[in-house]
């Protein structure tokens, strides 16, 4: 099924808020933000899972809609991490790991108040990255062989991930209705899902957050296909049980702000 469609002035007007509240609270922390990149093309496809059976795996109270807990595959390109400030030279310097596929599994979360996304999982194709994500941010990463297909203007989205040719897969495809995209409706089960500012990490027994920011998401609602889901099921056997729920694309989020780690205390 797709994710909610309606839209209008109020609804949007409500997404502005929560969007400005995330830029406030970004910015209120001296040296913020610390980098900036281009998310490209993400395809989300959200799922329900059993609530407990998913608590068990994430070290941060879950943040439930409507009584249901769910993940989400993001599938994107990230283009042109460089540092928010240092000029060419910098952005140079970073170009060994500025531009990467990435398939982000994620959670819902909320800690102290304040909402976010619980990382499960990140393949990425980038090896050099592979060792920096979980000491510097605690993002736990996993080296990937990605091949995607995300052309909106053909209406037609395909993504295949593995972490070998011969090893389990996912796959998926999709297609778009159209080529309109809309903010997320406020209140609505979209925006539950995809207007999130703050990542939750855990790495051995250091928890962490970072906060981003960028214009809300313009989306569509989109109905995908998992052609191969064994890469999910093959490291969270609980995925079997896991139910499609619906999905989004967007063109992507451009000029994103990305702070810097905080420690998260266990007793916070």
């Amino acid at each position: 099924m797709p994710c909610e469609t309606f839209n209008n002035e109020k609804t949007v007007e409500v997404s502005n808020i929560s969007n400005q509240a995330a830029r406030d609270r970004l910015l209120s922390v001296k040296g913020e933000p610390l980098f900036l990149a281009d998310w490209l093309r993400p395809v989300f496809i959200h799922f329900e899972v059993p609530v407990n059976a998913l608590q068990s795996a994430v070290p941060f109270e879950l943040d439930l809609y409507d009584g249901n807990a769910y993940v989400s595959l993001v599938a994107f390109t990230m283009r042109g991490m460089r540092p928010f400030r240092g000029g060419r030279l910098a952005a140079w310097l970073f170009k060994p790991i500025a531009t990467n596929d990435y398939l982000n599994v994620r959670t819902y979360v909320r800690h102290r108040g304040e909402a976010g996304i619980y990382f499960l999982t990140e393949w990425m194709n980038n090896r050099f990255s592979i060792h920096l994500g979980p000491w510097t941010f605690g993002l736990p990463y996993r080296f990937g062989e990605f091949n995607y297909e995300h052309r909106h203007e053909s209406k037609i989205l395909r993504g295949a991930v593995s972490e070998n040719r011969r090893g389990p897969a996912l796959a998926y495809e999709a297609k778009l209705d159209d080529t309109h995209f809309l903010p997320c409706p406020g209140g609505s089960l979209d925006e539950f899902l995809l207007e999130r500012y703050t990542a939750f990490t855990a790495h051995e027994t250091k928890r962490r957050l970072f906060r981003i920011w960028h214009q809300p998401w313009k989306q569509q609602a989109l109905r995908v296909s998992i052609l191969d889901g064994r890469l999910l099921e093959t490291v969270w056997p609980w995925f079997k049980n896991a139910t499609p729920a619906c999905g989004n694309y967007s063109p992507g989020a451009f000029g994103v702000w990305m702070g810097r780690p905080h420690t998260v205390g266990q007793d916070d």
